[in-house]
């Protein structure tokens, strides 16, 4: 809809930042309205959207409400629903079924998720199965390249594994874990260098100086980056990209306190683990190494990915660990057999690859709203 002017939201500066760097001026971006009835009916009425679409699982009742008063259709686009939420929804039960029944569509990723909004008060009649867009996946075309770059950096003959979107809870911390699965891998493959990318940018300062305590010597991307933009000519005289870069062999762990990189953190890794899924988070998004034909490790806990979760591993795309032990054993395990590696990739770019579509479907699907209104 190259005519239309879309207006995106987010509800934090995170998320606010990373609007700014994919779309820039393409989109007009505001913070979500807060769901109350009147700050909802302002920004309705200055907005004026024609489709209201909404996230997976952003159920704002005012909001939802809101547009159905101005009779602006709203879609669930991309919906899941872990067992877990609908427990969550269930407590207010009235006000969620309400909400529910004012959607004009729910495309929902899987039959599970659609069964669980129809349990919780969704006409059946308005919610369908379009799959997962995150199977639609596109990876930027000079992904390998640069990411042969960022390796080469680092020594090119370096066993390299990424742990991504790793969290800490009242419980612990996946990063103290990851870094004691690293000690141990360290014994088998000395020269192995961990990629650690906490979930949230303001952890890196804090996973640095933990890094840092234990010894490490650590490479930020955010000091490599400002490097590459401060000296263009030890580029053109050196042939390598920085001086950061050219230090990088000697470090143990890069820390990606970067937003927006993360797949090329992955394009770079041999291995890769998920985190969010060694404490009860619920696990992050699997695909995005998948799709790069990386071996993907994840913890127990993936219940906001399980169907991709399940996928995965029935199709040895992915193994599932339990603690820093099991963490070590696999990587290692990976890290010295290349042809294991590289068939487990491999199931899991053709898993990938073989599940694409649900974009297309879900376009049908906002079509036929944007016609209809």
């Amino acid at each position: 809809y190259p005519h239309m002017t879309l207006v995106v939201t987010t509800t934090t500066p995170t998320g606010s930042a990373r609007v700014r760097a994919a779309l820039g001026d393409t989109v007009f971006h505001v913070y979500a309205p807060y769901d109350l009835p009147g700050a909802v009916q302002r920004f309705l009425q200055r907005a004026r959207p024609r489709v209201a679409i909404i996230m997976e699982t952003e159920l704002w009742p005012n909001l939802i409400h809101g547009c159905q008063k101005h009779g602006i259709p709203v879609i669930v686009a991309n919906a899941r629903l872990s067992a877990r939420s609908a427990a969550g929804y269930q407590r207010v039960a009235g006000l969620t079924r309400e909400a529910l029944r004012n959607i004009t569509v729910i495309a929902a990723q899987a039959h599970a998720d659609a069964q669980r909004f129809i349990a919780l008060g969704a006409d059946q009649a308005r919610v369908c199965v379009t799959g997962n867009i995150k199977f639609d996946i596109a990876p930027a075309a000079d992904l390998q390249q640069r990411a042969a770059a960022l390796r080469q950096s680092w020594g090119m003959h370096r066993p390299v594994w990424i742990a991504a979107s790793t969290h800490a809870d009242s419980t612990g911390s996946e990063d103290e874990q990851v870094l004691t699965a690293f000690a141990a891998v360290r014994l088998v493959l000395p020269d192995a260098l961990l990629i650690l990318v906490p979930r949230h940018p303001e952890r890196f300062a804090k996973i640095a100086a933990l890094c840092r305590k234990q010894g490490y010597n650590i490479a930020l991307r955010s000091e490599q980056k400002t490097e590459d933009t401060r000296m263009p000519e030890a580029t053109a005289v050196h042939g390598r990209t920085s001086v950061a870069r050219g230090r990088m062999p000697e470090a143990t762990i890069f820390i990606g306190d970067s937003m927006g990189e993360l797949m090329l953190f992955y394009a770079a890794s041999d291995v890769a683990f998920v985190g969010g899924s060694l404490i009860a988070h619920g696990g992050h998004n699997l695909l995005e190494p998948a799709a790069l034909g990386i071996p993907v490790i994840t913890g127990p806990h993936t219940f906001n990915f399980a169907d991709i979760s399940r996928m995965l591993l029935q199709a040895d795309a992915a193994h599932q660990v339990n603690n820093a032990a099991e963490l070590a054993a696999v990587v290692i395990t990976f890290l010295q057999n290349d042809a294991l590696r590289r068939a487990t990739g491999e199931k899991g770019r053709l898993l990938v690859e073989q599940n694409r579509g649900a974009l297309a479907k879900l376009m049908t699907v906002i079509g036929e709203c944007s016609d209809a209104n």
